[in-house]
């Protein structure tokens, strides 16, 4: 199992009141702010407004755009990680830098989505864990402001290897999103 605040008793239900219920019972003084419904581009554009730090956890290539066309408007971090097979990444785009690449920098909307989704590949159950658990760090020392983020750097692992890779990022001039400067 992959997803450990989601229980085989939860099989139906949405997702977003399991994980709510599950938060609740690690802490139970935290404040959680359901959206249970699918968002649109207003919709986006209203809660990206309100964050101090978005993190990106989804499975497709059309929502990872959308969220990065939305943070780069309203200048929000965006902690963007991914899991597929055996292999994951995580990043900080930090649109409040002007120097910042966004993510269509790093796989350009016009360039043709690799046919490749959880549920056809699969991915390795404990890897989506360490994603996870790499993004919330990335999330607090962005919102505490300790410490040095991933940002305009890629970290990858191979969980078959167990190696873990840092690849630099920059800013593609002319970038059909950000055109390389924001």
């Amino acid at each position: 199992q992959r997803q450990i605040l989601h229980t085989t008793a939860n099989v139906g239900r949405p997702k977003v009141e399991s994980a709510r219920e599950g938060m609740l019972r690690i802490n139970p003084g935290i404040d959680i702010r359901m959206v249970p419904m699918r968002v649109g581009d207003a919709e986006l554009d209203g809660l990206v407004a309100q964050a101090d730090v978005v993190l990106d956890c989804c499975d497709n290539f059309a929502t990872r755009h959308a969220v990065n066309r939305t943070c780069l408007r309203h200048r929000k971090p965006l902690v963007s990680g991914a899991a597929l097979r055996f292999d994951g990444q995580v990043t900080v785009f930090d649109l409040r830098n002007p120097d910042a690449p966004c993510y269509a920098c790093l796989f350009p909307p016009s360039e043709p989505a690799p046919e490749a989704a959880c549920a056809t590949m699969g991915v390795f159950a404990p890897l989506v864990g360490m994603i996870g658990t790499v993004q919330a760090a990335e999330a607090l020392k962005l919102l505490t402001g300790v410490g040095e983020t991933l940002a305009g750097r890629l970290l990858m692992v191979n969980a078959m290897s167990m190696e873990w890779t840092t690849m630099r990022l920059l800013r593609t001039p002319g970038c059909e999103v950000c055109g390389g400067d924001h």
